[in-house]
C-alpha cells in the first residue's frame, strides 16, 4: 500500500475541513415588491451580515448577476418555463447562454441553471415533454459555449408525488415516473446534477401534528417496511421522494432542496405565526448543516434554499403570499432563523400582523371548492392525489385516512381540496385549480362543502 507525504496528507486534511464546514442553505430571492432594496445592497448584506453562501432567483436578471459578480456567493437562476421549447434548439439554446450567462460568468458564481420552475405543476403535456430535451440541449450549449461548471436541473412542486406516506411508499405521479422522471434522472447522473424538490411540511400543517411539522419534540412517525421511526415531516417528504427515485433505480441521484419555508401570517390561521416560522427555519438549518441526513438518505447534506429572503409587498394571492421572508425589506430580521454572522443581536421586526383565529367553514365571504359537471373521475382522482402526497391529514375527510370513496369521488374531490387549501391557510382562496376547468368555486352553504 502506498504512502502519503506529509504534504499530501497536510492537503487531505485541508480538503476534508472544507468539506465538513461550507453551508449547504441558501435563499430564494424574490424580487416582487416596490420598497426592496438594491441588488448590490442584497448581495453586500448577505456577504457580511449573515451565513449564506448561495442565492436562487426565479429569472435571468442581469443587475442581480452583476450585483452578485465576485462576492463568493453562488447564483442559481431560472429559464422561465415559456423559454422550454426555444431551449431544445441547440442554435437557440447557445444563444440563450451567450445573452443570459456569458456576461457574468465566471465573475458571478452561477451554479445551476434550472430549466423551468415546477413545470409539471403549472404546463400542459407538451411544454412538459420539452423539458427533459431542454435540459439535454441546454448543458450541450453550455459545453460548446465553453462552460462546463454550471449544472442544469429543474425544481418539482411535490404535486409530482403519487403517494408520500409512508416514505417508503413514495413513487411518482403515473406515468411521470416512466416518460418523464426516467430520462431525466438518466441525464441528471450523466451530467452529476441533482434532482430539485421543493418539500413544504407547512402546505401538510395539522394541528395534531404541529410538533412533527415544526422540527418540535413529538412521538415520531413509524415505518413499518424499513423500522425507521421519523421525527420530523421535512425528513419524511425527503425520503419520499428517495424512495420515488429508487423504485426507477435512480437511488444514486443527489438531491437538493430549492424550496422550503413557513410563513409568519396568512389572516389568523394558527399554522402561521412568527413562533413557528422561527422554529421551522431555524430548526431547519440546523439540521442540514449538521450533516445528519435523513433515516434512508444517512450522513448526506442537501443544498438547500430557504423561501423566502424578503417579504415581498405586491406579491398577488392570499396573505400568506407576502409574509415568508426572514426579513423586512430594510434588513430588519422578521424573527431569529439563525443566519446571522457571529451570533448577532436579532431585533425582531415588531408588530407582524398576526390575525385573531381564523373564521370556521361557514364564515361569511369564503368560497369553497366543488368539482365542475364535466370534470371526469379521472381528472379529480389525480387532484386528489396530488393533495394527498402534500401530506394533509385525510382523517377528518373520511375515517381510516382514506383519501377518496370510489363510489363518491365527487364529494371526496371537495372534502381533500378544501383540506389542502386550508392547510395552505387559503381560507378566503378563488379555487386556485380552476384554471384546470375541474374545480368550481361555491358558496360555502354547498352542502358538499361542508368539512
Amino acid at each position: 500500500m502506498a504512502t502519503s507525504s506529509p504534504i499530501s496528507a497536510v492537503f487531505f486534511i485541508f480538503l476534508l475541513h472544507l468539506t465538513t464546514t461550507v453551508s449547504s442553505i441558501g435563499v430564494n430571492y424574490g424580487t416582487v415588491g416596490d420598497n426592496l432594496p438594491s441588488p448590490e445592497a442584497v448581495a453586500n448584506f448577505l456577504k457580511t451580515k449573515t451565513t449564506i453562501d448561495s442565492v436562487k432567483i426565479f429569472d435571468m436578471s442581469p443587475q442581480i448577476l452583476q450585483a452578485f459578480a465576485g462576492s463568493g456567493i453562488s447564483v442559481t437562476v431560472t429559464a422561465p418555463n415559456g423559454d422550454i421549447a426555444s431551449l431544445t434548439n441547440l442554435d437557440s439554446a447557445r444563444q440563450w447562454v451567450v445573452s443570459h450567462i456569458k456576461p457574468f460568468h465566471p465573475r458571478t458564481q452561477i451554479k445551476y441553471i434550472l430549466v423551468g420552475s415546477e413545470v409539471l405543476h403549472w404546463t400542459d403535456w407538451n411544454t412538459i415533454k420539452l423539458l427533459v430535451p431542454a435540459m439535454r440541449t441546454l448543458h450541450r450549449a453550455l459545453n460548446v459555449e465553453g462552460i462546463r461548471d454550471i449544472k442544469v436541473t429543474t425544481a418539482h412542486s411535490l404535486a409530482i408525488m403519487h403517494s408520500s406516506i409512508p416514505p417508503s411508499a413514495g413513487r411518482f405521479r403515473y406515468g411521470f415516473a416512466r416518460y418523464v422522471f426516467g430520462p431525466m434522472l438518466k441525464f441528471l447522473r450523466e451530467t452529476k446534477a441533482p434532482f430539485m424538490v421543493n418539500p413544504y411540511p407547512y402546505f401538510g400543517y395539522n394541528p395534531k401534528n404541529s410538533n412533527f411539522a415544526l422540527f418540535r419534540p413529538n412521538r415520531g412517525l413509524f415505518d413499518r417496511t424499513t423500522g425507521l421511526t421519523y421525527t420530523n415531516q421535512f425528513d419524511a417528504l425527503m425520503d419520499a421522494v428517495y424512495s420515488a427515485m429508487k423504485a426507477i433505480g435512480f437511488a444514486d441521484v443527489e438531491i437538493a432542496v430549492g424550496e422550503t419555508g413557513w410563513p409568519t401570517n396568512c389572516d389568523g390561521w394558527e399554522a402561521c405565526s412568527v413562533a413557528n416560522a422561527a422554529s421551522y427555519n431555524s430548526q431547519l438549518v440546523r439540521h442540514v448543516e449538521s450533516g445528519k441526513g435523513t433515516p434512508l438518505m444517512p450522513n448526506r447534506r442537501f443544498d438547500t434554499y430557504i423561501f423566502a429572503l424578503f417579504n415581498e409587498n405586491q406579491k398577488p394571492g392570499p396573505t400568506a403570499e407576502r409574509n415568508w421572508g426572514l426579513f423586512q425589506p430594510d434588513f430588519t430580521p422578521v424573527y431569529d432563523s439563525g443566519i446571522l454572522r457571529d451570533g448577532q443581536s436579532v431585533p425582531v421586526a415588531q408588530n407582524p400582523g398576526q390575525s385573531p383565529s381564523p373564521k370556521g367553514p361557514s364564515g361569511g365571504g369564503q368560497k369553497w371548492c366543488v368539482p365542475k359537471p364535466e370534470a371526469s373521475n379521472q381528472a379529480l382522482q389525480a387532484n386528489i392525489d396530488y393533495v394527498c402526497s402534500q401530506g394533509v391529514d385525510c382523517k377528518p375527510i373520511q375515517p381510516g385516512g382514506v383519501c377518496y370513496d370510489p363510489n363518491n369521488v365527487r364529494q371526496q374531490a371537495t372534502y381533500a381540496m378544501n383540506a389542502y387549501y386550508q392547510a395552505k391557510g387559503r381560507h378566503d382562496f378563488d379555487c386556485y385549480f380552476s384554471n384546470s376547468g375541474l374545480i368550481a368555486s361555491s358558496n360555502p352553504s354547498h352542502g358538499q362543502c361542508r368539512m
